[in-house]
Order: C-alpha cells, then sequence, then structure tokens
C-alpha cells in the first residue's frame, strides 16, 4: 500500500501493488498506473528444508571476475553438511575429478580471506591481495613455490598498498606456519614480476609510525589522553633525524607516554602488544629521550615530570 496521483480520480489516492503481476492499481478506481515493474529487491529462497530451519539465503552471489566462469559455477554438495545419498556423493566426487581451471585460484582466494579474517582486514584490502596473487599467477606460474609465503606476501603488499599496513610479524602470525624470512622472499619475487608486468617501479605507500600506533596503543588498554598524546608525539618525531623503523619508533613512543601516566606499562608488555624486540626498544627510546621535551605535548606532561623519565 501506498499514496499516488490517480489521473482518473484526480486526486492522490491509495494504490495496491500486486507483486504477482508486478502493476500498480489505485484503490478507488481500480486504474493500472504502472505495470509490468520490476522488483530490484534481494530474491530469497532456501534449499535446506531437511534442516528445520528455513533461514532464506540469496539465490546466487556476485561475479567474480578474476575466474574463468565468473565464479558462477556449480558445486555439488552433501545436504546439511553430512552424508547423503549415493547419486549426490557420487557426482560430488565425479566434479572434484573433473578439471577445473579455477580450482587453485579459489584455494587461494580461501587461504586469503581466511587470513584477513584473523587480520580483521576490511573486504578492500582482500580483493587487492586476490588481483596480486591473480596478476602474478598468470605471469609465471607458482608451482614449487612456498604457497603460503606467497599468498602472505601479497596480503602485505595489498595493505601496503590501501594504506592500512600491518608489520610481517603480524602477517606471520596467520600464515599458516610461513617464516619472516619466507614472506619477505616472497614478497621480494612477487614485486619484481609485477614491475616487468607493467614495466615501471611499483608503488606500496610509505610507511608512518602513526599507521600502527592506534592498534598497538589498543591493544595495551591505553586511555584516549595517552593515545592522543602518543599521536602526536609520533607526529612530531617525524621532524627528527631518527633513523629507526616507523613501527620501532611507534613502540618507543607509547613506551614513553606510558612511563609519564599513571597506568605504566612494562617493557615487555609494550614489546608484546607490538612486535618489536625488548632491545629494540630500549635503543629507540635512547634515540628519542634527548627530544623528549620536544615530543611530549606540554597538556600532557610538564617540564618536571619529564625529569621523572627513566634515563636509558
Amino acid at each position: 500500500m501506498g499514496d499516488s496521483f490517480c489521473p482518473e480520480c484526480k486526486l492522490a489516492t491509495e494504490v495496491v501493488f500486486d507483486h504477482s503481476a508486478g502493476d500498480t492499481v489505485c484503490s478507488e478506481c481500480g486504474l493500472v498506473l504502472e505495470a509490468h515493474s520490476i522488483d530490484e529487491t534481494s530474491e530469497w529462497r532456501t534449499f535446506a528444508n531437511e534442516s528445520g530451519d528455513n533461514d532464506p539465503v540469496r539465490v546466487g552471489g556476485p561475479s567474480n571476475p578474476l575466474l574463468a566462469d565468473g565464479g558462477l559455477s556449480t558445486v555439488i554438495s552433501r545436504p546439511n553438511g553430512g552424508s547423503g545419498d549415493f547419486l549426490s556423493s557420487s557426482l560430488g566426487r565425479w566434479q572434484n575429478r573433473g578439471s577445473n581451471p579455477d580450482r587453485s585460484l579459489l584455494q587461494a582466494f580461501k587461504a586469503i580471506a581466511t587470513m584477513s579474517d584473523r587480520l580483521g582486514l576490511v573486504a578492500t584490502i582482500k580483493d587487492r591481495a586476490n588481483e596480486i596473487y591473480k596478476k602474478v599467477e598468470d605471469q609465471k606460474p607458482l608451482r614449487g613455490r612456498n604457497q603460503d609465503a606467497i599468498l602472505a606476501a601479497c596480503l602485505y603488499i595489498a595493505c601496503r598498498q590501501e594504506d592500512k599496513p600491518r608489520t610481517v610479524k603480524e602477517i606471520c602470525s596467520v600464515a599458516n606456519g610461513a617464516t619472516k624470512k619466507e614472506i619477505g622472499r616472497a614478497k621480494e619475487y612477487i614485486v619484481k614480476q609485477l614491475e616487468v608486468e607493467m614495466g615501471q617501479s611499483m608503488e606500496m605507500g610509505t610507511i608512518h609510525a602513526g599507521d600502527f600506533l592506534r592498534r598497538f596503543c589498543s591493544h595495551l588498554g591505553m586511555s584516549n589522553q595517552a593515545v592522543k598524546a602518543a599521536q602526536e608525539s609520533v607526529q612530531k618525531s617525524e621532524e627528527l633525524d631518527i633513523r629507526r623503523s616507523p613501527i620501532s619508533i611507534a613502540a618507543a613512543v607509547i613506551y614513553m607516554i606510558t612511563q609519564l601516566s599513571d597506568d605504566k606499562k612494562l617493557l615487555k608488555d609494550v614489546s608484546l602488544a607490538t612486535g618489536v624486540a625488548e632491545g629494540t626498544i630500549r635503543n629507540s627510546y635512547k634515540d628519542l629521550y634527548p627530544h623528549a621535551a620536544r615530543l611530549i605535548p606540554s597538556w600532557y606532561a610538564k617540564e618536571e615530570d619529564l625529569k621523572n623519565l627513566c634515563s636509558p
């Protein structure tokens, strides 16, 4: 039901929408105001009659341009994920034995999706990682290479390109056993292959200490005031000639800020939350300590408070 202007009644009247015919009909005079309308809402249907719960599922799925058939092929599965009759199980076995050119791609995309979910990454990063893997696979087959390292490296590069970088250690934690060294080699190989394809150097985005700061602070459960102070300190650190990696600078700044707050954090806790070794944090802290008065915002810590900072 709804309101619409009827040219026959010469006024706005209630109309009825006939879903079966797709017609919009005036409730006063019966004039068909619009015929054969297309319902653009989602079509819902369920085939799981045996399960007992009739939760609707979307018919079909979005096409995937990275796959040969667009990802719209038919999959024969057992009912309810259990053992079905002889016909369905036999058809499923025959389908698995058949040649599917996209089988390896589907497995790779599924592995990338699993790693993305475990890291809490958005869909755009996952899609970018799929595109990178597809380009490398099309250019040169990846047989004989560490597949887990290749997939992890694709995800690492995708994070860099989408300006949402993750540390190699974070990627390594979801890489199904691939080591940092293997992921590093795979990244170099992928970058080299893509640069050959594009004929130019590959842009991966610049890493800044602020890219990791909020996530690290969240792992430590820092207060909003402490997080804000750490962000300002990291921004000011870019003006200094501190020859340390952005991740090490972020960890050192966090450690310095926590030492000025009521909720002090141990060095090992900061190391665990950031993935940076305690010795590296200590050395970075040593480089930042002489500039503490310039880095720490005055609203967060006064000059006499800075004297209470432990010397490196």
